[in-house]
C-alpha cells in the first residue's frame, strides 16, 4: 500500500477512535480541527443534530506568521464567534492529531478567547 495513503487510513481509524468517544450537543459543542500541509479549519458541531453551528479556517484570516501563529489566531477568531453565538464551554476533537504543533495552538487560541474546555 503507498506510504500516504497508510497514514491517511491510520488517522482516519484515530479520528473514528476519538468521535466515538467525544460527542457534541447543542449546549457543549465539538470543536474539530482540521490541517493539511498549508491550511487550517476549525469549527464547532453539534452532533444531536449533524449541524457546523461556527466555522473558521486560515483563508479568512488574513494573518501573517509562522503556520502556528495561523493556527492561534484561528483559534481566537473561532472563540469569539463561539461567544457570539452564546457558546461558552466545547469538547476538544484533535482529528486524530497529535495534540501538538498547531492543533494546540488552536486550542490555546479559543482558550484565550474565553472558551472552556
Amino acid at each position: 500500500m503507498n506510504k500516504n495513503k497508510e497514514k491517511i487510513r491510520k488517522r482516519k481509524v484515530r479520528h473514528n477512535r476519538v468521535t466515538a468517544r467525544v460527542q457534541g450537543t447543542a449546549d457543549v459543542p465539538r470543536l474539530n480541527v482540521f490541517r493539511n500541509n498549508q491550511h487550517i479549519y476549525s469549527q464547532l458541531i453539534d452532533d444531536t443534530i449533524g449541524k457546523t453551528l461556527v466555522s473558521t479556517d486560515d483563508i479568512r484570516i488574513k494573518s501573517k506568521g509562522t503556520k502556528k501563529d495561523i493556527a492561534l489566531a484561528v483559534g481566537k477568531e473561532l472563540g469569539t464567534k463561539a461567544k457570539e453565538a452564546g457558546i461558552e464551554k466545547v469538547v476538544f476533537d484533535r482529528g486524530g492529531y497529535k495534540y501538538h504543533g498547531r492543533v494546540a495552538a488552536v486550542a490555546a487560541g479559543a482558550r484565550e478567547a474565553g472558551l472552556k474546555f
